[in-house]
């Protein structure tokens, strides 16, 4: 036994990397069995590894360094998922709920510090400073069920800001008393560096992140450049003496709108954090617990008690206090309770500074029983908010599901979505739209295809196809979505494509604008144009000017009777989602009667969304929308096509009027679905322009007539 101690704590890089790899690993599918929370066993493992359990780990630079960064993930992963619109929407009870969970637990320390343990007055603020903060340990948990958006954790949020700046400013408070400067001249400069950094992050940072993915489309410098973004906002954060944990959440907020859900990058942001940064974190601070001196030391124990004791009774004081107050279910107050309770590294920071601090020389503010009573503290509460949680998130995912299986949905009943594929320049912007704009909840797949013309070159054109289906998986699997490709070789490439949509079963085509090569060469190009009158199917017909994550606005302008079509849901569906994933505003031109509708459908739906409703009387108007249309805005038109019930002869003139007064604006235009089956037999005895839009024409014609007579 004496020659293994020998070699222990273990010191090779490549031992301990491996070791804490080994732990990453083995951890969930462990605890996962036991039913208890993976983040639970990460500290656990943590405490038995470290030098105060096994003596394996040594806790040194490396997971200082991780540790830190783990945390400022966790920070940045709780803005960028979190809904702003519901915040809006939400954030009296933020407020409400960020005075309650702040207050009541710095009463019960102050109280508990004072009159129980016999503290000194400032050591009880300091406590009390300690019990009001909390760090969002266990919001992972909450990303791993989906749930970013929901009320709850929006409230629970926007609370932990408030009370993490709240605690900052007392412990500033304290700190400056100690230190003789808690003067007019302090604060005063703290309000002003504090001024400075938040009208920089919030107003001149955004215009440079929204440049710089406009710019730069490759991956790895756009997921380095989020994380230098977090780190700046942390380290500027500092600077202005708040804590580095606020700027990593502040950075969350700003590249919130920059960053869809559904996105690749999103995708990596979260792998590499919840893979690596996030775990190697929750053992660093497993590493700090150490339970002999609860044995040891006289009252330790006492200390420890109380401290968990009035933590975690008054944190679940506020949240069930707001609960009843907002009149909210029980599985909404645990998810409250569980993201609140967790004390982690604000608490060890401000009892780190408690320890600094001397009342006269050689007695600090608070002793080293202190220092351990709050580490055993961050392990119980971590264990706590994990488990409740958790559970929360169980509860609230279930019923989730019961709620959406009890709601039929016309525009996800059958999704299937194809995207033709010709071009390497437009395979990520057409891939990614599919993307956002499809039902995660479904998780269908998506197909991408090609179609070679059946000629001498067909043999070349064959592995140019490979590698453009080839990008075109790549870019679907690093945003974790599957897809089915297929080549398909064609004497004629529309027909080619129409069989190969009903052979699929695919519910409709998002393809890229045509590319026009001579001056005769029309708008839509012969290929689409045959396609439209082909098909049935909702197409989508997209040219992106700038990233999509880049758009701050969707116009969108819509026909008269547009809601009497087949397929008006599906679009309102896809636009509305698309809208959401982006965080963009969105407007919908159109008449009051379809306005309404659309208004009605989205506020189901998408009860979050920026949409606003704009009146359009005529189709000729179209031409105004194009003054108040930016190089940042996307314009979108829903058309028809001949004979259906929305058409109009104005249409015929729509793709001049786009390529003159909207060619530097990212356009779409959407065909949506117009029959229950494909128009295979057409006779003189039902010809297609047997429909209402014919009758109605006829009926407005008839009828002036007859006035003029009269």
């Amino acid at each position: 036994m004496d020659a293994i101690t020998l070699y222990l704590p273990i010191t090779d890089p490549t031992w301990v990397f491996f070791i804490v790899l080994c732990i990453i690993l083995l951890a969930p599918m462990i605890f996962n069995r036991l039913h208890i929370p993976h983040l639970v066993g990460m500290i656990l493992a943590g405490a038995l590894i470290g030098e105060n359990g096994l003596d394996l780990l040594d806790r040194d630079g490396s997971f200082e360094l991780f540790g830190k960064v783990g945390i400022y993930y966790i920070m940045f992963l709780a803005g960028l998922e979190m809904d702003l619109e519901g915040l809006k929407k939400n954030q009296t009870r933020g407020l409400i709920f960020g005075a309650l969970t702040t207050a009541i637990p710095f009463l019960f320390g102050f109280i508990s510090g004072y009159w129980v343990l016999g503290f000194s007055m400032p050591a009880s603020m300091l406590l009390a400073c300690i019990l009001a903060s909390h760090t969002l340990v266990a919001y992972p948990i909450v990303g791993r069920y989906g749930l970013g958006k929901h009320p709850s954790v929006t409230v629970s949020i926007a609370a932990t800001m408030f009370a993490l700046l709240s605690a900052l400013l007392i412990l500033a408070s304290i700190s400056g008393t100690f230190k003789g400067g808690n003067d007019a001249i302090y604060w005063s400069m703290f309000a002003v560096k504090c001024i400075i950094y938040f009208v920089c992050i919030f107003t001149i940072c955004p215009r440079i992140i929204r440049a710089f993915f406009r710019k730069y489309s490759d991956n790895v410098m756009q997921y380095i450049f989020v994380i230098a973004v977090v780190f700046f906002f942390a380290a500027m954060a500092e600077l202005c003496g708040l804590e580095g944990i606020l700027g990593a959440f502040l950075s969350g907020l700003v590249l919130n709108r920059f960053i869809p859900r559904t996105s690749p990058l999103m995708n990596r942001v979260e792998f590499v954090g919840n893979a690596l940064f996030i775990p190697y974190f929750l053992i660093g601070v497993g590493m700090l617990v150490n339970v002999k001196p609860l044995f040891t030391e006289e009252g330790a124990l006492v200390v420890v008690a109380v401290m968990v004791i009035a933590g975690t009774l008054s944190k679940l004081l506020a949240a069930h206090i707001t609960r009843k107050l907002f009149k909210m279910d029980p599985s909404s107050g645990l998810m409250m309770f569980g993201l609140t309770e967790a004390h982690a590294a604000g608490a060890l920071a401000m009892v780190m500074v408690g320890t600094g601090l001397e009342i006269r020389p050689g007695e600090p503010l608070m002793n080293n029983a202190v220092l351990d009573g709050v580490v055993m503290m961050i392990l119980i509460s971590c264990i706590i908010s994990s488990i409740a949680t958790d559970q929360a998130a169980r509860n609230l995912t279930l019923r989730g599901l019961d709620e959406t299986a009890s709601e039929k949905d016309y525009s996800d009943d059958s999704e299937k979505i194809m995207i033709p594929v010709s071009y390497h320049d437009n395979i990520e912007s057409i891939v990614g739209l599919a993307i956002m704009m499809r039902n995660q909840k479904r998780n269908s797949e998506l197909i991408a295809i090609n179609v070679v013309y059946d000629d001498e070159h067909s043999e070349a054109m064959h592995e140019h196809s490979r590698k453009i289906l080839t990008r075109a998986e790549q870019v679907a699997a690093s945003a974790d979505v599957k897809m089915v490709t297929q080549s398909r070789l064609a004497t004629n490439p529309t027909s080619g494509l129409v069989h190969a949509v009903r052979e699929n079963d695919a519910t409709e085509l998002i393809i890229g604008l045509h590319h026009r090569r001579s001056i005769v060469d029309s708008y839509l190009g012969s290929f689409t144009t045959e396609l439209i009158g082909a098909l049935s199917r909702q197409i989508i017909i997209v040219k992106s000017i700038v990233p999509l994550n880049t758009i701050r606005r969707i116009v969108v302008a819509v026909p008269e009777r547009a809601e009497f079509e087949t397929g008006f849901v599906r679009w309102v569906e896809r636009l509305s989602r698309l809208a959401d994933e982006i965080g963009c505003q969105i407007v919908f031109h159109a008449t009051e009667r379809t306005s309404a509708l659309i208004m009605s459908r989205v506020r189901h739906s998408h009860p979050n969304l920026r949409a606003s409703y704009e009146l359009l009387d005529s189709w000729d108007d179209l031409l105004l929308l194009s003054e108040d249309m930016n190089y940042d805005h996307m314009f979108v038109v829903v058309t028809a096509r001949t004979g259906s019930i929305s058409y109009q002869k104005s249409f015929e003139q729509l793709p001049k009027l786009l390529e003159r007064y909207f060619s530097n604006n990212s356009l779409m235009i959407v065909y949506p679905d117009q029959f229950g089956e494909e128009p295979d037999n057409l006779t003189f005895a039902e010809p297609r322009g047997k429909t209402a839009a014919n009758i109605s024409r006829m009926s407005r014609w008839m009828s002036k007539w007859i006035s003029k007579i009269g």
